[in-house]
């Protein structure tokens, strides 16, 4: 007799994926973790382990987490809103909102000096913003050239030893640099992510913290989302660790009181600076799987998510988002390898793994992955407080979503 679950999920699928998770807990590597399960009406969480790695307090299903680079598929629809209302048009020009971006110049190479280049072919447009092709971003095939070397310099990505100044200084600090391809030449990764929230906050005259709020995490109700931790729910909020990579020896990255997230920060940055629950972003994807809607109320139009949660990218504009989760396997430890990009998410192009072709979504380096498949009407949500300096968190992940998978049973 096969055991059927009422939604979709099998009990012994679910049995498997908490021994699953369990293990990975166990084995010392992992200190704790949430995860969130949904298809039709039924929802399963899992919470395991502890918020630090030497004990302390248990995980719980509202426990905050930083969720890194998750916060893109999550930021983009405020932008989103924007092109439902008319404010932002796909193909107009970016200049008036972001006027340090007028008259690029680009690199002649790669690798050239930031004085060797040529002019623009054309202006940047807001859709080579949305989808990451408007010509700087985080190449990790290129690492040491003048361009990376520049960008980490001026603090204009997160996590580094610069930090991230406010909105108008970072602009400012792009603008001076050269693009490194032609507008809407090729994919990159980050840059873009945040560039999105500058422009949400100059097209609305509000902070893209409150654009959001008010379009996106209220209506959904997203109460503990958001681009710091109040002092209030800050115990709710586990150490962060960036293990070492030889050692393994666990190293506090970002402690919760007096940390990175423990203040409202000088850059509110669509690409990596949002914390959240297991539950929040579970009503982000379920709203994105539902077309926009949630319990009744449309957030964004259909053709939205549609636009946002399929592939943008032509083959040309693909080669590097491939090359990037192909060839830096032995650094990713195997993430990222999807195929296309929509707007602010990955969507899955081929049949690579245990994941449907349609399942769109993201990972972050603090240990998160956040994915929705519409063809199994399937979300998953893993939190963890590891991050990705050690392959453990990729680990966690891939067993997280092939025992997802497993569990199906239709």
């Amino acid at each position: 007799m096969m055991e059927h679950g009422n939604s979709g999920f099998s009990a012994t699928g679910l049995r498997r994926l908490r021994e699953v998770l369990t293990r990975h807990v166990d084995s010392g590597k992992i200190p704790g973790l949430v995860a969130l399960v949904s298809r039709g009406g039924q929802t399963h969480v899992e919470a395991i382990g502890t918020m630090q790695h030497d004990g302390g307090a248990p995980m719980h299903r509202d426990t905050i987490f930083r969720m890194a680079s998750t916060s893109k598929p999550l930021s983009i629809a405020a932008a989103m809103v924007l092109l439902d209302e008319c404010r932002l048009r796909l193909d107009d020009v970016v200049d008036p909102w972001l006027p340090e971006l007028a008259d690029r110049r680009v690199l002649k190479r790669i690798d050239s000096p930031l004085d060797d280049t040529v002019p623009a072919r054309r202006p940047v447009t807001v859709r080579d913003v949305l989808t990451s092709t408007f010509g700087l971003g985080m190449d990790m095939t290129s690492l040491g050239t003048p361009i990376l070397n520049a960008i980490f310099e001026r603090g204009l990505t997160p996590n580094l030893p610069v930090p991230v100044p406010e909105q108008d200084e970072w602009m400012r600090r792009l603008g001076e640099l050269p693009l490194m391809h032609q507008p809407g030449e090729r994919w990159q990764y980050q840059i873009s992510s945040d560039l999105v929230g500058v422009l949400v906050a100059r097209v609305t005259g509000q902070s893209f913290e409150e654009f959001l709020r008010e379009r996106i995490f209220e209506p959904l109700g997203m109460t503990d989302t958001g681009f710091h931790v109040p002092a209030d729910k800050i115990d709710r909020l586990p150490t962060l660790y960036a293990p070492d990579p030889q050692t393994g020896e666990f190293l506090a990255w970002d402690e919760p009181k007096d940390g990175r997230w423990s203040q409202p920060p000088a850059f509110q940055g669509g690409g990596g600076g949002l914390v959240s629950t297991a539950d929040d972003y579970h009503a982000y994807f379920r709203m994105l799987l539902n077309g926009g809607v949630h319990q009744g109320r449309r957030i964004l139009s259909r053709p939205a998510v549609e636009l946002m949660t399929t592939n943008r990218l032509t083959p040309e504009q693909q080669a590097p988002r491939h090359a990037m989760a192909v060839d830096n396997v032995h650094m990713s430890f195997g993430q990222g390898q999807q195929g296309g990009w929509g707007m602010g998410m990955a969507v899955r192009t081929y049949r690579g793994d245990y994941a449907s072709i349609g399942q769109f979504g993201w990972d972050g380096g603090s240990g998160t992955s956040t994915y929705a498949d519409p063809h199994h009407q399937l979300t998953g949500i893993l939190l963890c407080q590891v991050g990705y300096t050690v392959p453990d968190p990729a680990r966690l992940m891939s067993d997280f979503w092939t025992t997802l998978y497993q569990a199906i049973d239709d």
